[in-house]
């Protein structure tokens, strides 16, 4: 499949069995499925996306999705960060370096395919090596809340810094902030150079993996999205996703 714009990506799903707030998040499945299911049909239904792959950290996770369909291949438990787990899954492949790749979190159900085309055609469109996207805040969002990453970008659309303090700081205006999405679109030949980039101060600093691209020169586009959905991190975040879907489901299951 190719979008209107001529543009398609693979997307690939990172997903560890591991989770500190939510253990064995991505296999919760009290729809009838599997979570890391639900992110595999999401980013089915991007236009850019033309084939959907889950890059697993283990046997079980494997077996659960090809049960669904999904095609999956099998990585490294000992993967860093969902980025050179890609990375990984995309050399195991095959996938030629002119492919564009979309990285699509394990815990993002309900992630709109507008959101996640917005990131392929920034990548195709700008020239950078990376893409990502964000929104304003909403009325209710805190800019101070550190669990929520702030983007600031320049002129062009591209990533000037990213932090979990409230930035830019508003001296005697109220500044518009926006916030990161982790959704991340990258040039198949980039993965190739990921590797091989050595950890950063403000990367350390933040705990935010994309400052290792910022602070080694490589440019980030940033598109503006209005996006809607939340990643699961708790128990309680997937309970509301369940209810949400089984409402839309009617009521069941099955």
């Amino acid at each position: 499949m190719t979008s209107a714009k001529g543009v398609s990506a693979v997307a690939i799903i990172p997903a560890r069995l591991a989770s500190e707030r939510f253990p064995r998040k991505v296999l919760a499945a009290d729809t009838g499925k599997p979570m890391i299911v639900h992110v595999a049909e999401a980013a089915s239904r991007a236009k850019t996306v033309e084939r959907v792959v889950i890059a697993a950290d283990c046997d079980e996770i494997a077996k659960a999705a090809a049960g669904f369909g999904v095609e999956v291949v099998l990585t490294d438990p000992a993967h860093p960060n969902g980025t050179s787990r890609v990375a990984e899954a995309a050399a195991t492949l095959g996938i030629d370096e002119s492919t564009l790749i979309v990285n699509v979190q394990g815990d993002e159900p309900e992630i709109e395919a507008d959101t996640i085309d917005a990131a392929v055609y920034a990548l195709a469109e700008r020239g950078t090596p990376v893409a990502t996207v964000a929104a304003r805040f909403g009325d209710n969002e805190d800019p101070a809340n550190p669990n929520i990453v702030k983007v600031v970008c320049n002129e062009a659309g591209e990533a000037l810094y990213f932090s979990r303090a409230a930035i830019p700081f508003g001296r005697g205006t109220t500044p518009r902030y926006y916030k990161h999405i982790g959704l991340y679109a990258y040039r198949r030949s980039f993965l190739d150079v990921v590797g091989s980039l050595s950890e950063t101060r403000l990367e350390q600093a933040e705990k935010l993996e994309q400052l290792r691209f910022l602070e080694h020169g490589y440019s980030i586009a940033v598109a503006p999205v209005t996006a809607s959905h939340v990643g699961i991190d708790t128990k309680e975040q997937y309970e509301a996703f369940v209810q949400q879907w089984l409402s839309r489901a009617g009521g069941t299951n099955a």
